[in-house]
This record gives C-alpha cells, sequence and structure tokens, in this order.
C-alpha cells in the first residue's frame, strides 16, 4: 500500500461553491500544477489569470446537453481511478493516452440550498402550505458528473487526493506548504468526509421525492371511502412517513447548507457554544450586545408564543429562563403591559419582553422602570426607539416575521432527538364540555385565553387566568397539585385576586386533588385535555363543586 506523502501534479477543478477557488488556484498554479477545468470554473480560473485546460481538451469530445455530460468520460475516470505503483494501470493510461490527474476539487451542484424551505412539487400533487419548486427545476441540480469524481478519487484515497468543500483549502494548502506534499492520513480523512458529503447529500434528494410522493392522490382517502373526524390507518401511515421525511431533510439540509457562527458562551462562560442557520430572517437585533445562546433560547420561546397572539387586541408577554411570567392582552400595549407585569413583579427583572405589535412611547416608558435583557416587537416607534437606546446593555429586536410549525432538535447521548414543533392550536368549537355545568360565555373566553398560553409553560404547568390576563403561573414542578399552590402562592404574592378565575393544565390531573386545590382558591371553570383513567372521578368531583370542565384531547407537554 502506497503510503508515501502524495505530491500534486495535476488538478481536476469543478465546483459550483467558487468561494476560496482564487486563492487555491494561485497556490498551485505557483507550485507548477497542470489544473484541467470545467465550464464555469475553467472561466473564473481564466479571470484571476491564472493557465487552465478544458476538459474538452483532455476528451475531445465538448460539453454536451446543457453540461449534463462533459466530466462522463474514460480519459478523466481513468485519470482519477489508476493506481500509481501498478504497470498495468500505467499501461493502460498509455494505451488511451490519458493523463494521472493527483487532485481532485469537486463540489455539488447546490440541491440543499435551492431546495430549502421548499417542498419538490410533482405533476399530480395535492397543494401545499409552503413553498415549492417544480420537479423539473429541482432535478436539474442534481449533480451526477460531480458525485462519481468526487466517489471515485475517494475509492482511490491511497493514491489521490479529494477536496469536497471549500473549508478544506486553507488546512490542504498549509500541509502542502510546510510538508511538500499530501500525507496518507490527510489523503483519507479527506476521503472520509468526500463520502459523507456525497451520502448527505443523496439522501437530502431521496426524501425530498419520498416527500413529494405523499402528496400524491393515491396517499389519500378514495372516492367513496369513508372519511370521518379520525385518521384512517391509510393517512396515519402516510403522516408518519412524512413527518420522518421532514425531520431528515431539515436536519440534512441544516448540516450541509448552514455555516455555524459562533458565539460568545453557551449557557454558562466555561461553555462553547455556536448558532446554526439563518434566525437572522426572523428578527433583527439592531441596539445593543451581540445576542448569547441563553438569549437565543428565551427569544425562540417569546417568539413562539406571542405568534399564537400575532393577529390578537395589543398584547404583552414576559418571559423568563423561557418560561412566561405574565400574559395579557387589552384595548391598549400600555394597559397589556400593566396587567402582563401586575402577575409578577419580581421574575421579569433581567427578562425577555415581547409584543404582538408596535411599541409606542408610552409602553416604552413604563418597562423602562425594569432591567430587560431584550425587547422585541414587530416595530418601534421613533421616540420609543429613541428612549429604549439610552441603555447600552439592553437589546431592541425587531420581529421580521414569526415562526411556523417547523422541526426541533435535541442532542442527547450518541445522537439526537428530532421532532415537529408543537404547532397544534385548538380552537373553542373543539372543546369538550363534560359536566354537568356547561362554562359560560365569558368563561369560555378566559379558558380560550389561559389555554394559549400553558402550551408555552414547562409542564407541569398551571395557569390560572381572569379576563384576558394571566393571575397565576406555576410552571416546572414535579407534581401537578404542587404547580397550582406556587401559582396561587405568586398571586396573593402580588395581591391579585383568584376569585371567579379559570385555570388550564397543559395535561390531564390525574387525581381529583388537583382539580380540588383549584377550586379552592378560587376557580370556576377548568380547561384540560382529559385522558386519565381518573378522568370520571374528576369529573365527579367537578359536578360536586359545580366546576365547568372542558376537554381539548391534545396534551401540551414541554420539557
Amino acid at each position: 500500500m502506497n503510503t508515501a506523502s502524495l505530491s500534486i501534479r495535476r488538478a481536476l477543478i469543478s465546483v459550483s461553491n467558487k468561494e476560496g477557488l482564487d486563492v487555491l488556484v494561485s497556490f498551485l498554479h505557483e507550485r507548477g500544477v497542470d489544473i484541467i477545468s470545467t465550464g464555469g470554473t475553467a472561466k473564473k480560473i481564466r479571470e484571476a489569470g491564472i493557465p487552465v485546460r478544458d476538459v474538452s481538451e483532455i476528451t475531445g469530445f465538448p460539453e454536451m446537453m446543457d453540461g449534463r455530460v462533459k466530466t462522463l468520460h474514460p480519459l478523466i475516470h481513468a485519470g482519477i481511478l489508476n493506481r500509481s505503483d501498478l504497470d498495468e494501470d500505467q499501461n493502460a493510461l498509455a494505451e488511451i493516452h490519458a493523463e494521472p490527474i493527483d487532485l481532485i476539487v469537486v463540489n455539488l451542484y447546490p440541491f440543499l440550498e435551492v431546495t430549502a424551505g421548499k417542498k419538490v412539487v410533482i405533476p399530480g400533487m395535492s397543494e401545499v402550505d409552503s413553498p415549492t419548486l417544480e420537479l423539473s427545476e429541482a432535478i436539474e441540480v442534481i449533480d451526477i458528473g460531480g458525485p462519481s469524481m468526487i466517489r471515485a478519487a475517494a475509492k482511490n484515497m491511497i493514491y489521490k487526493a479529494v477536496l469536497s468543500a471549500p473549508e478544506q483549502y486553507q488546512s490542504f494548502m498549509d500541509e502542502i506548504k510546510h510538508h511538500g506534499g499530501v500525507s496518507f492520513n490527510t489523503r483519507v480523512r479527506l476521503a472520509q468526509e468526500a463520502f459523507e458529503h456525497t451520502a448527505n447529500y443523496d439522501q437530502a434528494i431521496q426524501l425530498s421525492l419520498k416527500e413529494a410522493l405523499l402528496h400524491l392522490p393515491s396517499n389519500q382517502v378514495q372516492k367513496g371511502e369513508m372519511a370521518d373526524h379520525n385518521q384512517t390507518e391509510k393517512e396515519k401511515s402516510a403522516s408518519e412517513e412524512k413527518m420522518k421525511a421532514t425531520l431528515i431533510l431539515h436536519e440534512s439540509q441544516n448540516l450541509q447548507s448552514n455555516q455555524a457562527h459562533w458565539l460568545r458562551y453557551g449557557e454558562n462562560p466555561h461553555q462553547s457554544a455556536a448558532v446554526i442557520g439563518h434566525p437572522e430572517t426572523y428578527i433583527d437585533c439592531f441596539h445593543g450586545k451581540e445576542l448569547s445562546y441563553n438569549n437565543y433560547l428565551d427569544l425562540d420561546a417569546a417568539l413562539r408564543l406571542m405568534a399564537d397572539f400575532r393577529n390578537d387586541a395589543p398584547t404583552t408577554a414576559i418571559l423568563k429562563h423561557t418560561v412566561p411570567c405574565g400574559v395579557a392582552s387589552a384595548a391598549t400595549l400600555v394597559d397589556s403591559w400593566k396587567h402582563a407585569f401586575a402577575t409578577d413583579q419580581t421574575s421579569p427583572f433581567g427578562g425577555i419582553i415581547i409584543f404582538n405589535s408596535e411599541l409606542d412611547l408610552a409602553t416604552a416608558q413604563e418597562l423602562d422602570e425594569i432591567f430587560s435583557e431584550i425587547v422585541a416587537a414587530p416595530s418601534f416607534s421613533a421616540e420609543a426607539e429613541h428612549l429604549l437606546k439610552q441603555k447600552k446593555n439592553r437589546r431592541l429586536i425587531r420581529i421580521k416575521k414569526w415562526p411556523e410549525a417547523d422541526i426541533q432538535s435535541t442532542s442527547i447521548f450518541g445522537g439526537r432527538l428530532l421532532q415537529q414543533a408543537d404547532h397544534i392550536t385548538e380552537i373553542p368549537t373543539d372543546f369538550k364540555c363534560v359536566t354537568e355545568r356547561k362554562p359560560t360565555d365569558d368563561e369560555l373566553q378566559k379558558l380560550w385565553f389561559a389555554w394559549k398560553i400553558v402550551r408555552h409553560v414547562k409542564s407541569n404547568a398551571i395557569v390560572f387566568a381572569g379576563e384576558k390576563r394571566t393571575l397565576g403561573i406555576g410552571t416546572g414542578q414535579t407534581s401537578r397539585i404542587r404547580s397550582t399552590e406556587i401559582a396561587a402562592e405568586n398571586a396573593k404574592r402580588e395581591s391579585l385576586s383568584l376569585h371567579n378565575t379559570v385555570v388550564a393544565s397543559d395535561a390531564f390531573f390525574p387525581f381529583a386533588d388537583g382539580l380540588l386545590k383549584a377550586a379552592e382558591f378560587g376557580a370556576t371553570a377548568v380547561i384540560q385535555p382529559g385522558g386519565s383513567v381518573r378522568d370520571e372521578e374528576v369529573i365527579q368531583v367537578a359536578n360536586e363543586k359545580g366546576i365547568a370542565m372542558v376537554f381539548t384531547g391534545i396534551r401540551h407537554f414541554r420539557h
């Protein structure tokens, strides 16, 4: 096996992403490397003043079929796949007048970038509620010659070197500068990265097509079949397959198409951290220090909560450590601020404040009385912006768009967890009253408000609410009854009455004691998912206490 350092005499370069290309070809030219290239890459190299030979000069055939066929030729692949220490291979090269190629620099058509955030549309598909890309367009960014050359060079790693990403160029050049060639270990590492790159690329293509197939009519309920509120087994299976495809495709696209942006540190100063993706498409941090790891986490929670109120009356939400500590809607923004802040006047210190409408001067003056890490709103009046910019440590965020349902990803031991975001938002007409007394219209409005908030509170979650405002929030406890007690204690501390309030619980009451405790504190109506083996017992107690209770059928755990 040839483990000696590899000297580069001839290189084939064909890249879609031309970042760093001018530096690399200048480096190679200075060392007398013969450069072969294709189409747009060759043009770019010539513009840099570097001599280059077109692949067509080597093969004797012009590029054809709009560039689909150019490097798929024996003279090219023989030059890549030959083994320099085998006489048979060198004789075969001589017979067809092929030249050995030592370095292959190839990156692929931008399938991931072009399809990111879009669904590939196959003729006959049902409509989808997201940006789309025609199949014919997607096909044209599926690379064939590129993966073939990358895989050929990676297979021949003992004799060749392959660069499949611009990020590899600098260390490659540094090694040649210091050692005169490319070591065997480096060639193996580059081959491993090349195979990983082509595997992810192929996976993204097949998953895009698989997801598109799930929208074809054959995957839907056929005419004449019974259809009701529940999914058929066929629909359920298709839905699960679509979810799996979406999860894996999302992760593949994130890893391949996005560069990491390094943050100052993670949750704590001794932890390194980075953000991957493009959060700047959702927010604009136009004042204050760069966002930290914890800021991003808090903002994510705040944006998702306020997205549920985007079209409502002026609304304020205050969060601390990703947990709501006060939410209110009112006729004016300043009143919504006052009611939200009144829920808990201690926790908001150093927290995040978010609004669903333009932040005006009156509201800015009120919130300026406390220290807050972040203030976010769709827009700021000139007067409010001028006032809030007086504090340099306060970050001001302009919301450019609200997050939609997407994929959530969390690392765990030995892997990652992926799931669809909890985007289901029930509406009052879906609620099922399970008690003898039905909620009044007033109670129903309160229940709806509390239910929109409780799914953003960490489990076990309890929310006491009045008219369009929170009055007590219990979060993150190991017992639901303890969350209820904490919510009531918080209300008492702020001198807020829980008389004639409603209670929302993110999951069912496992025992009747939690409901009894809520009633003891003044709640007259309860909203919960239902589904406990003791539901009948809880319903019976609610009836005895004259409490109206509705089931939603949907649980909203948040860990």
